[in-house]
C-alpha cells in the first residue's frame, strides 16, 4: 500500500528543492569582492613594497554550464592549487592578490566566436570588478605586476586594453607576465601603451610567450603574428639561449609543492611564428591531451620558473631604482 505525503513534507521538500535552485542562481550571479571570500588570495598583511594582481588560467570544463561555479569546492579546489603553483613566482617578493572569476569552460573555447564572447565575457566582468575594487580599496598606491596565463591572460589583455591608456595607471605597473596566450602586433598597433619587453630591467612592458616543441602544430594559442619574448635571454631576438641559461624548471607533487628543480632543464628560441620553441623536453612526456602534442602550454611557467622569479626581483628593483 502506498504512503501519502504529508502536506507538511511536501512543503519541506518544496522549500529544499526551492533552496537548492536559489544556491545555484546566486553563485551565478556577480562576485562581490567587499567578500574576502571571493579572493583566492588577499595577503594577512602587507609587507612587501610591490604587489601582483594575479588571474588563474582554465581548470573548468563543463557541457552544461559554460561558466564555472566559484562557489563549488571542486573548482576552488583546482584553483587554489595551480594559483599555488604559478602564484610562487611572485609570492616571496609581492603582495599577492587573485580574485575568483567565473570562467569560461574548456569546452566553450571550441565553439563559435558568438558563443565565446557571451560566456567569456561573463568572467571577464568579474576579473574587470575585482581590479576595480583592488586598485579602490587594496593598492593604496603601491606599484604593481599583473600575472597570468592562459584564459587568466586574456582577461589581463583585455584589462590592460581597457584600463591602461591612462598615465596615473601606466606609472604604477612595474611588469605584466601575460603568459600563455598571445599579444599580437595588432594589439600593439591599436594600444600604443601598450609595449612589449625588450630587455631584463626594462619596466611597464609585458613578458608573453607560448611554448612548444619545434615540430608543433595547431596551437590555439599561438595567434598570427603572435610576440614573444624570450624568458632565458629577455629579449625578442630569434638568438637562440642554450639550457645553460636556464636556472631552474620546477616540476611540482599532488599538493601543488615543488618536488624537484631541474637546473639547465632547456633551451629556448622564438621561431617564425612567434612561439617560443624549447627542444630539450620529452614531447610524448610534457605533452597535454588538451592541445596538440608538442604545445607545452600547461608548462609554460614551470620550465622557466626560477628564471621568472628572479625576473620578477630585477624588475621591482629597476621600478624603485628608477622611482
Amino acid at each position: 500500500m502506498k504512503k501519502r505525503m504529508s502536506l507538511s513534507s511536501l512543503l519541506i521538500l518544496i522549500l529544499l528543492i526551492g533552496c537548492q535552485e536559489d544556491r545555484k542562481i546566486l553563485s551565478k550571479q556577480n562576485p562581490n569582492y567587499e567578500n574576502s571570500e571571493n579572493w583566492v588570495s588577499i595577503p594577512d598583511s602587507i609587507d612587501k613594497t610591490v604587489d601582483v594582481f594575479y588571474v588563474y588560467p582554465t581548470v573548468f570544463s563543463g557541457t552544461v554550464d559554460l561558466n564555472m561555479d566559484i562557489e563549488d569546492e571542486k573548482n576552488r579546489a583546482r584553483v587554489q592549487n595551480v594559483t599555488k603553483k604559478q602564484g610562487g613566482v611572485f609570492v616571496e617578493q609581492c603582495n599577492f592578490f587573485a580574485p575568483y572569476y567565473r570562467q569560461m569552460s574548456l569546452d566553450g573555447l571550441t565553439m563559435p566566436q558568438d558563443t565565446i564572447d557571451k560566456y567569456f565575457s561573463i568572467g571577464y566582468a568579474d576579473v574587470k570588478d575585482a581590479f576595480n575594487y583592488y586598485m579602490k580599496n587594496y593598492n593604496n598606491g603601491r606599484p604593481f605586476i599583473l600575472a597570468g596565463h592562459s584564459q587568466g591572460t586574456m582577461n589581463l589583455i583585455h584589462i590592460m586594453k581597457d584600463f591602461f591608456n591612462n598615465n596615473e595607471l601606466n606609472e604604477k605597473l612595474v611588469a605584466a607576465y601575460l603568459i600563455g596566450y598571445s599579444i599580437t602586433s595588432e594589439d600593439l598597433s591599436q594600444c600604443s601603451w601598450i609595449k612589449m619587453a625588450e630587455k631584463d630591467d626594462d619596466i611597464g612592458v609585458i613578458i608573453s610567450y607560448n611554448t612548444q616543441s619545434e615540430d608543433a602544430k595547431d596551437s590555439p594559442v599561438l595567434l598570427a603574428e603572435a610576440q614573444c619574448v624570450n624568458p632565458l635571454n629577455w629579449t625578442r631576438s630569434i638568438e637562440y639561449a642554450p639550457k645553460e641559461m636556464n636556472h631552474g624548471a620546477a616540476f611540482f607533487n599532488g599538493n601543488g609543492e615543488i618536488d624537484s628543480i631541474a637546473v639547465n632543464f632547456t633551451d629556448a628560441r622564438i621561431n617564425e611564428l612567434g612561439a617560443l620553441i624549447a627542444t630539450t623536453p620529452n614531447v610524448d612526456q610534457f605533452s597535454n591531451d588538451a592541445f596538440p602534442r608538442g604545445v607545452f602550454h600547461v608548462q609554460d611557467y614551470y620550465f622557466f620558473y626560477n628564471n621568472l622569479k628572479e625576473n620578477v626581483g630585477v624588475r621591482i628593483n629597476a621600478y624603485i631604482n628608477s622611482h
